[in-house]
């Protein structure tokens, strides 16, 4: 086995095997490490899963590239529990974890070394040696509205009065669900899951006349044309991670934490802690709308909003709080149990 003077990958001696090392293009340097190849990545089968698996990978490949030319990597699609039932909602099968739950068994039996994740879905409490090792760049945080054939143009200054009085609504967020009638309780709210292509088909095909969805899968899949509206923070309050890829990967596994320490981005860890620390103050699950987006300021002020609401719109409190950015958890906690302390104690179903 030999080590490249560069530091980034050798091949040599048992076959799928390298040395894995650092290098350089961020001018950060990590240790060589000696392992089998091919590192195998694991993720869910949907076309956004895979398009953010990829983009992991280039990430990495593009930190050392000659991992790409050694063919370090190896794709897993793995089934979860979230994808298989698509008839009930999320809360009533098991919560958001469902998402990643086989994904993590694999990665905790060996069977996978990476597993990639949209952090909007991923569970704050993970299971035992289990970490979130890095978080990619967030592409855009924020909720569009796609609207069907029956409704009208969009405006700016009254994002949902597009929508017909009456009119049915897809989502199986309860989050968004929640917003949306606390502006517009005469709406039928509708369960649509699903991956993006099949929600765009039910709004385009009249099965309801619009629907929600996160503007950084449209933006990842190319289809942001397909947004009608682009709703800010203020309107609609987005999840916990919105918009950030995570990669988890055993605890023991240092070799492998340290190498994606390396190309981890700064900012979206911090704004992430924030955002699930809140989330985890409230027991947030699929079952209780929450919002919580974090900014980061100039001069390393976190600026962080949080909401909480019952699933009809009827009861909705907003707060926001501002503190150092390396305070992040500290803030989301302190913010979480805040709006629990003031938010009536019947929102918050197990």
């Amino acid at each position: 086995m030999s080590t490249l003077s560069d530091g980034r990958i050798g091949r040599g001696g048992s076959a799928g095997e390298g040395v894995i090392a650092a290098l350089p293009r961020g001018g950060r340097r990590v240790r060589s490490h000696a392992r089998p190849l091919p590192l195998r990545v694991g993720t869910r089968g949907s076309p956004l899963a895979l398009y953010q698996t990829r983009l992991f990978l280039g990430m990495i490949t593009g930190f050392c590239p000659l991992l790409n030319a050694a063919k370090a990597f190896e794709e897993h699609a793995i089934a979860t529990s979230g994808d298989l039932v698509q008839d009930r909602r999320l809360a009533e099968i098991g919560g958001k974890g469902l998402f990643a739950k086989e994904i993590h068994e694999a990665l905790a039996d060996g069977r996978v070394d990476f597993a990639v994740h949209s952090l909007k879905d991923l569970e704050t409490k993970l299971p035992p040696g289990i970490v979130l090792a890095c978080c990619l760049p967030r592409e855009d945080e924020r909720d569009a509205l796609v609207l069907g054939p029956r409704c009208g143009a969009p405006a700016w200054d009254d994002p949902f009065a597009a929508i017909p009085p009456g009119a049915t609504v897809g989502t199986s967020s309860v989050r968004r669900q929640a917003q949306l009638l606390a502006a517009r309780p005469d709406l039928k709210v509708v369960m649509l899951r699903g991956n993006v292509q099949t929600r765009l088909a039910k709004v385009h095909d009249g099965t309801v006349d619009a629907t929600l969805l996160a503007l950084a899968g449209l933006r990842r899949l190319g289809l942001e044309h397909l947004a009608d509206l682009v709703l800010p923070p203020e309107v609609m309050v987005p999840a916990a991670g919105q918009g950030i890829v995570g990669v988890t990967v055993r605890e023991e596994d240092e070799e492998l934490c340290e190498l994606l320490a390396a190309i981890e981005d700064r900012e979206a860890r911090i704004v992430s802690t924030a955002e699930r620390a809140l989330l985890d103050a409230l027991d947030g699950s699929c079952r209780t709308p929450v919002g919580s987006h974090a900014v980061l300021l100039p001069g390393g002020t976190l600026r962080l909003t949080g909401l909480v609401a019952s699933d009809d719109g009827t009861f909705m409190l907003r707060r926001v709080m501002i503190g150092r950015a390396e305070d992040a958890a500290r803030i989301g906690t302190a913010l979480g149990e805040s709006l629990k302390r003031d938010a009536p104690a019947d929102i918050f179903r197990p």
